[in-house]
């Protein structure tokens, strides 16, 4: 067993021992495994679980969990609990399910936090606080062990801040405050330059999702209108030839092959947005944009983000004034 964990319980799940390591207590981070104390490296198919919050999806994590090949599923947090792998190993054969706890950029750097993500056969990052992943994570040795993870295969999938961090674009969150956690698209469309809109680029290097930003919780928070005026923002560099957007709907999830095949399962449905034009902005005005193409995709119905086609309703978003306008009506 590896010098950073001991175990601290072991019990009979399924006919099989079950061991639980947690990570010593002067290490900066927590690791809590359930499952075989040995490693597996079974073959896997690299795919992208993308979930929108809410109720989390059995089918999405069933999907992981057959691209993982029954291996060593982790899941990512900068603070909580161990609550997902009892649930994941409900639903999967796997060799073990285990959260990997990462509170401070001191966690991200340590040897071992990239050690546990290199023998992982599937990796979820967990709702929580996308400005936590960014500020602990990103630019790290963790972050450069997703990234090789990624490179070579490994699933890898996330829901709420865990979406926001996916795309080649982020909204960080990084300057919300506790009274005012989340930038609504009211005041994103009154103004794109709001101090909330803080924008982030580079973090996970996943090449379907390059030149994108997705959001969650879309439709039940109403968030086209910030997604459209984060677009809006990013567009405004004139590296940024085009731009994708994905918002995802609460109990709902995308789930992306790595030739661009977009599956969208759950009970709500997801939107793909694309624009390569950079509307004029000022800052303290409401935001003009569009036309940007938009396609809805219904569960059950696959698109191909590669092709940028698929049996799913087509229109145009357009912002005059600050308010959203479909060309199909209603904008959801």
């Amino acid at each position: 067993m590896s010098k950073y964990v001991r175990v601290v319980i072991a019990g009979l799940v399924l006919g099989s021992v079950t061991l639980m390591v947690q990570a010593q207590s002067s290490k900066p981070y927590t690791y809590l495994r359930a499952g075989n104390a040995a490693d597996v490296s079974p073959k896997t198919q690299p795919g992208f679980a993308l979930m929108g919050g809410g109720t989390d999806l059995d089918e999405a994590f069933r999907w992981m969990c057959g691209h993982a090949g029954g291996g060593d599923f982790l899941i990512l947090r900068s603070h909580g609990t161990d609550a997902y792998n009892a649930y994941v190993q409900g639903l999967c054969p796997l060799n073990s399910v285990a959260t990997l706890i990462v509170p401070s950029r001191a966690a991200a750097a340590d040897p071992a936090v990239a050690e546990i993500i290199s023998k992982a056969e599937a990796i979820f990052i967990a709702g929580g606080d996308q400005a936590e992943y960014v500020n602990f994570w990103r630019g790290t040795a963790m972050e450069a062990a997703l990234n090789e993870a990624i490179g070579r295969g490994v699933p890898e999938g996330g829901t709420s801040a865990g979406l926001a961090v996916q795309g080649e674009y982020i909204y960080s969150a990084q300057n919300d405050a506790p009274k005012n956690p989340n930038l609504s698209s009211a005041a994103a469309l009154a103004d794109p330059f709001t101090r909330q809109m803080a924008l982030v680029h580079g973090f996970l290097k996943i090449p379907m999702l390059a030149a994108t930003i997705t959001d969650s919780h879309f439709v039940r928070r109403d968030r086209l209108g910030r997604l459209l005026a984060m677009m809006a923002r990013i567009l405004q560099d004139p590296k940024v030839k085009e731009l994708k957007g994905i918002g995802i709907d609460e109990g709902t999830a995308v789930l992306l092959e790595a030739n661009g095949k977009a599956k969208v399962v759950g009970s709500g449905a997801a939107y793909f947005l694309r624009a390569d034009k950079a509307p004029a902005l000022r800052p303290g005005l409401p935001l003009e944009f569009g036309p940007v193409a938009a396609v809805k995709v219904a569960a059950g119905v696959v698109f191909d983000m590669a092709g940028w086609k698929g049996e799913a309703q087509t229109y145009t978003y357009s912002v005059r004034s600050g308010i959203v306008h479909s060309s199909i009506g209603a904008v959801y």
